[in-house]
């Protein structure tokens, strides 16, 4: 705590400067990636709007690409202290630190990166929810304004979920935004980026992270908790027809842990031909929603984007090797799997068989069932209500 209470002296410091009306300052998890995310979405259509907002990000890699509208500044403390004390408003999609110092008179709105969601977070995780962990969450808690929501589901998770109990806007996601409006460009878009044909099928598969006390090596292998690519792919040309392409989307977290040892290295045999010819890496790129948009499937294991990908009624797919194994370090998840939408496989020949099983008509009744029940709202128009009540702040 020491630290903490040192640290957010250049916030007090940087009290002399006057807070400017229009300014908003952008974060993602920490600064750590990129345009992206929530976030993203929202400076967009602050751009789109042209209305003379003026539009800082926070990112500790500043050679990562941003829009010429955005004034990208490196994410140092005393940058932090500054630009976050002179904004009207602060954006982000993770918590805030303990050293972070909201003034009288700033606007804080969180809009989280998950919204519909597998894993238990803040108390729901009960005994592995650390000290630290809930201190950093409450200080953070304790100077939102607004947290973004995309149902009612997930209104009533953030008291234990998110440690708050304040104002809560039904806006939808505005990553999501991509994923519901027409996709006809990002498609065509992302084949050309690619050097796909025309019609090629994508699925993309983003394993999600191990953090805290999961210590699973998730390193690029079949036989480390990956499935066999070649069968799955063979599986859904044979039950969907065309030709599939696996993208490779790791967590951020994950790529910095991993892709240093190389994402070619570590395959069996037996789908080591096929890696080469059509499963491609798409982990570095920051905005994932930008290629998730031009997918026909999705595959994860307790990626809340499974909700997301969800709403382009396109099948999602679980592989989760480890299910029970996951539950007992995490914490009780917030879903039994099995009582999903989505197909769930716990290895290889289970998942072929759900592939070629795959019932269309009767996945997209439950899908329907699922966002009528916990009264989901992503119509491809959140990052506008956002914009709407920042401006209506001002």
């Amino acid at each position: 705590m020491w630290k903490a209470r040192v640290q957010s002296i250049p916030f007090y410091l940087c009290r002399i400067f006057p807070i400017r009306r229009k300014k908003i300052v952008f974060c993602c998890i920490e600064g750590t990636t990129g345009y992206t995310c929530n976030p993203k979405y929202i400076a967009e259509e602050f751009i789109r709007r042209n209305e003379g907002y003026e539009l800082v990000w926070l990112v500790n890699d500043v050679a990562k690409g941003f829009p010429e509208e955005i004034k990208v500044v490196r994410n140092t403390l005393w940058n932090r202290a500054y630009q976050l004390s002179t904004a009207h408003f602060w954006i982000d999609n993770s918590r805030k630190q303990l050293e972070a110092r909201k003034r009288r008179g700033q606007i804080y709105i969180q809009t989280w990166h998950a919204k519909l969601g597998f894993k238990p977070t803040c108390l729901d995780r009960g005994k592995s929810f650390s000290r630290i962990a809930y201190l950093v969450s409450k200080h953070d808690s304790d100077m939102i304004d607004y947290v973004l929501s995309n149902s009612k589901w997930y209104d009533d998770t953030l008291p234990t979920g998110m440690i708050y109990d304040g104002f809560v806007l039904r806006t939808g996601s505005p990553r999501c935004d991509i994923l519901v409006n027409d996709r006809t460009v990002v498609r065509k878009k992302v084949r050309e980026a690619y050097h796909l044909e025309e019609d090629a099928k994508i699925l993309m598969y983003a394993p999600t992270f191990r953090g805290g006390s999961q210590g699973t090596d998730r390193a690029i292998a079949v036989n480390q908790g990956f499935p066999d690519f070649g069968r799955l792919l063979g599986a859904l040309e044979k039950r969907f027809g065309g030709t599939w392409y696996l993208f490779l989307r790791l967590h951020p977290q994950l790529v910095a842990r991993n892709m240093d040892k190389g994402a070619e290295g570590g395959t069996g045999e037996r789908d080591s031909d096929v890696r080469k010819k059509r499963i491609l890496d798409v982990s570095r790129v920051d905005d994932m929603y930008e290629i998730l948009a031009g997918c026909d499937a999705f595959m994860t294991d307790y990626s809340s984007a499974a909700f997301d990908a969800a709403v382009m009624k396109i099948p999602v797919f679980l592989y989760a090797d480890d299910y029970g194994a996951y539950e007992a370090e995490r914490g009780r998840l917030l879903w039994d799997l099995r009582e999903l939408p989505f197909p769930l496989a716990l290895e290889d020949e289970e998942l072929e068989g759900r592939i070629l099983g795959f019932d269309e008509r009767l996945y997209l009744d439950k899908l329907d069932a699922l966002f009528r029940e916990t009264e989901t709202v992503e119509d491809g128009r959140a990052a506008g209500r956002v914009a709407d009540v920042i401006c209506g702040e001002r």
